[in-house]
């Protein structure tokens, strides 16, 4: 089941909005990725209602915030694409909001065990 299936009246999209750092990282943490691509991984991985504007948004914050690298590699189907990459302090980060997000799950599936 993919987070966009409504099961409780929950909105996904404010779901999504608190967690996309950490998805996005998620991704780059896989493998190098231009906008797109992240796009397409995240949408793969159970997340279609994820906007492209809202992921470019984020990459160009967690870039600014020194979490990502990037890099031009030309392209066959087009322009150039800048492709971003995890550094060390974006590691850091990662591996900081997986702890967060875990203990934060397992809050709230006590929580809803309990309704």
């Amino acid at each position: 089941m993919c987070v966009a299936e409504k099961g409780g009246g929950v909105d996904t999209s404010q779901l999504l909005k608190g967690v996309l750092d950490l998805a996005v990282l998620a991704v780059l943490d896989r493998a190098d990725g231009y906008g797109y691509e992240v796009v397409r991984g995240l949408r793969a991985a159970g997340l279609p209602e994820v906007g492209d504007a809202s992921v470019y948004g984020t990459l160009r914050r967690l870039y600014n915030a020194g979490l990502l690298t990037s890099y031009v590699m030309p392209s066959e189907e087009g322009p150039h694409r800048k492709y971003y990459s995890l550094n060390g302090p974006g590691r850091e980060r990662l591996k900081e909001s997986v702890e967060t997000w875990q203990a934060f799950a397992r809050t709230m599936e006590g929580l809803v065990k309990a309704a």
